[in-house]
């Protein structure tokens, strides 16, 4: 299995709004940010969850040349095998980084067992470790009726595995936060040789959250992002366990 960071010790308008249907908010670069306090949804449990598929061109052949065979298809979905070898040799993991008010800092992730507590401190919960893109993906949990509580959060997704693949998946993280529409932010950029990606930071600016979209791509693992971020933390290489 591949290797890396697991941590050592301790513990206004500035959104693309979706249609009405959807009920959703898209961060894109050029409205980047949105309020979670000015929409009130600043208490309760924000859900950020995990999902992310194979791109088609990666699965069975030629796209084009199946269309050109089979014209009916292009009005159906694209289908995506779930258990297919390319998607066993894929495995995405959420991640959060914490800083808390009083100064405390780590992380919640898969490798390593760091889940968190979202009735104590950090006040974030990851549940799962979905290592092949099914439909309920991983899921981290906030309670922000501690927000007074949190300083910032960095959400993150990183590939656990030999190869680098963020440029045959198709990835997004959705916060739902517990009154307004979901927030969505899309992991589309190619970027084959990146291993990581900072996708969202939620800060309590004077007692107001405010979620930004990041979509940084770094070589490294954790500790890349760490440095980044400016978070100051101690990492090692970690593994994940055999049934994982």
């Amino acid at each position: 299995m591949g290797f890396f960071d697991g941590l050592l010790g301790g513990r206004g308008q500035d959104f693309d709004s979706g249609s009405a249907a959807s009920n959703a908010i898209e961060l894109t670069k050029r409205h980047h940010q949105v309020s979670l306090t000015k929409q009130g949804a600043a208490t309760g449990h924000l859900r950020v969850n995990l999902t992310w598929r194979m791109r088609t061109s990666d699965i069975g052949g030629s796209a084009r040349e199946s269309l050109l065979r089979h014209p009916f298809k292009a009005l159906r979905p694209p289908e995506v095998m779930g258990h297919s070898q390319s998607m066993v040799n894929v495995d995405l993991d959420l991640g959060c980084l914490y800083e808390l008010a009083d100064g405390t800092k780590g992380v919640v992730q898969p490798l390593g067992g760091f889940l968190g507590d979202v009735n104590a401190p950090p006040y974030v919960k990851l549940s799962g470790d979905d290592r092949f893109g099914s439909a309920s993906g991983e899921t981290i949990y906030v309670n922000l009726d501690h927000r007074d509580d949190i300083k910032r959060l960095l959400v993150f997704v990183y590939i656990y595995d030999q190869t680098p693949a963020f440029d045959r998946t198709h990835a997004i993280v959705t916060l739902y936060p517990s009154n307004g529409p979901r927030i969505e932010i899309g992991l589309d950029e190619r970027q084959p040789q990146a291993r990581s990606c900072a996708v969202v930071l939620i800060e309590n600016v004077k007692g107001e959250l405010v979620v930004r979209r990041e979509v940084k791509f770094v070589y490294g693992f954790q500790s890349e992002l760490d440095r980044l971020y400016g978070w100051g933390l101690q990492w090692g290489r970690g593994y994940k366990t055999a049934d994982r």
